[in-house]
């Protein structure tokens, strides 16, 4: 088995990508160790140490470190822990595996701008977002603020706020008139 690995804009997050499935289907993310104890993947990624994140993606592990820890002495133990689970035949998840949408629900008078919002999110920022190792999900809407949550690599990223201004503000923007602001919320 041959695990690569690649940089993302987060430099305290690195992409691992196994060569197989990690989730059918959704995302998964783990800020925890107590959040990893439904997936016996993430906790034996948190036993390695220095872990302040894990997040899953359909074919990647994305893991956050500490801010002392340098990647050059957790990155050999991640692969290894990585490499020992698949080999393992160990499930990546028990019970249900990952949020499939990942998007909160919303009733209301503006259900029709939420679902156009959702439909940008998942068709034109989701896909783009999962390429560096992480996930953007809806959170709300209100008063023309879309409310987004943002998880894996995104997460406390250096370059969160301009794709967040800059990128996904303007593209909602562009095709939802009602749209006037975009802002993150915490987990």
């Amino acid at each position: 088995m041959f695990i690569q690995t690649e940089s993302t804009p987060n430099p305290a997050t690195l992409k691992f990508l196994p060569g197989q499935n990690v989730l059918d289907a959704g995302t998964a993310d783990f800020t925890t160790v107590e959040a990893a104890a439904a997936s016996p993947l993430a906790k034996r990624i948190f036993a390695v140490g220095n872990v302040a994140g894990v997040f899953f993606g359909t074919d990647f592990v994305t893991v956050t470190k500490n801010d002392e820890t340098d990647w050059d002495h957790i990155k050999p133990a991640l692969l290894g822990a990585i490499m020992e689970h698949f080999q393992s035949g160990d499930p990546v998840m028990e019970g249900e595996s990952g949020s499939p949408a990942g998007h909160a629900a919303h009733d209301g008078p503006d259900s029709d701008i939420v679902d156009q919002i959702k439909e940008l999110l998942d068709t034109r920022v989701r896909p783009a977002v999962a390429q560096d190792g992480g996930d953007i999900t809806f959170h709300g809407f209100e008063k023309g603020v879309v409310y987004l949550h943002m998880q894996g690599a995104c997460a406390g990223c250096p370059s969160s706020t301009l794709t967040l201004k800059m990128g996904i503000e303007n593209l909602l923007r562009h095709y939802i008139p009602e749209v006037l602001e975009v802002r993150p919320v915490a987990a």
